[in-house]
């Protein structure tokens, strides 16, 4: 099995036992038997459908994308195409959003069902080395299906944090057909899931999303063969997000397929970011930099597996 159906599957899998237990239990608890066990397998299905169909236009909604050609945007699709082609990549549709930050993602189901997007901000402050390292991390994203794998993950934490609330608030007004006497018991579950299940799902999420964005640096700078350029537009990028009074970027539940985290710094949003630390994402690069000026790292090849690292960071 190719390595990113595996990390789907997983995924899918952990998070489905998650909302089924949750379902079995506010089914119990109500008086319903399986049947909650039950709506909340149809659900998991159902928002892994839709995440695989539709994440796509909803992200292009979501951050008022307008896709554009090559007369409009001559730059960025033109370094889009060239990335493309070194990635061995069908040409993805290019997007211009207005939000008010420099940053980029990519977002699509498969190289095939592909759009890249680049705000107005990114165009203005990168270089176009820069732009083409950023590029080459988002088509990296592309090749390895890591949009897939994220809108699967977003979608089913923030049912699986519904259904904890549900339960929850259920308990706490003495809803359901259980012994009186076990209430305090119930109420006591009821506060850990939803406490416990949400944070479980989210500490899954951010870890395959800190991880991706690791893989996405490393892989994206071996097509580009522009690791310091990349590691520069970071740097902008972060000062132009955190430091943009302008910006008041509040998506959380797209905020992951943006390259640099777009939210404005604080406590909450360096605790509970999708994104790895900068400062790691550029020494990392550093390091890849320099092995590969030395060879000692291999040169990317369209057909190979790029779903892992080919080096250490130690």
């Amino acid at each position: 099995m190719k390595a990113y159906r595996l990390r789907t599957a997983s995924i899918f899998v952990i998070l489905t036992l998650f909302m089924v237990a949750i379902g079995y239990v506010i089914g119990w608890f109500f008086g319903y038997g399986y049947l909650g066990f039950g709506i909340m397998l149809v659900i998991s299905v159902l928002m892994s459908f839709f995440s695989y169909f539709f994440s796509k236009q909803s992200a292009l909604a979501a951050n008022r994308v307008h896709l554009v050609t090559r007369e409009e945007e001559p730059k960025l699709y033109n370094i889009v195409e060239k990335v493309a082609n070194e990635a061995g990549l069908p040409m993805p549709e290019v997007g211009i959003s207005e939000v008010s930050m420099p940053n980029a993602f990519a977002t699509g189901r498969n190289p095939k069902n592909a759009a890249v997007v680049a705000t107005r901000g990114i165009l203005r402050i990168l270089s176009d080395d820069e732009l083409e390292g950023v590029i080459g991390h988002e088509m990296s994203h592309v090749k390895n299906r890591d949009i897939l794998v994220m809108s699967v993950a977003s979608c089913m934490v923030s049912v699986l944090t519904y259904a904890a609330r549900m339960f929850f608030y259920g308990t706490m007004f003495g809803a359901g057909d259980r012994d009186r006497d076990n209430n305090a018991v119930m109420l006591v579950i009821a506060v850990l899931c939803a406490i416990l299940a949400p944070i479980a799902g989210l500490i899954l999420q951010l870890a395959v999303s800190r991880n991706r964005e690791y893989l996405a640096d490393e892989t994206g700078a071996r097509i580009t063969g522009k690791p310091l350029d990349l590691a520069n537009a970071l740097r902008k990028l972060e000062s132009g997000c955190m430091n943009n009074p302008n910006n008041h970027y509040n998506d959380t539940a797209h905020a992951n397929m943006w390259i640099s985290n777009p939210c404005r710094e604080g406590f909450m949003v360096r605790m509970f970011s999708t994104h790895p630390s900068t400062d790691e994402r550029i020494r990392r690069l550093e390091i890849l930099a320099d092995a590969m000026s030395k060879g000692s790292v291999p040169a990317y090849t369209p057909d190979e597996d790029s779903s892992s690292t080919k080096l250490s960071y130690q």
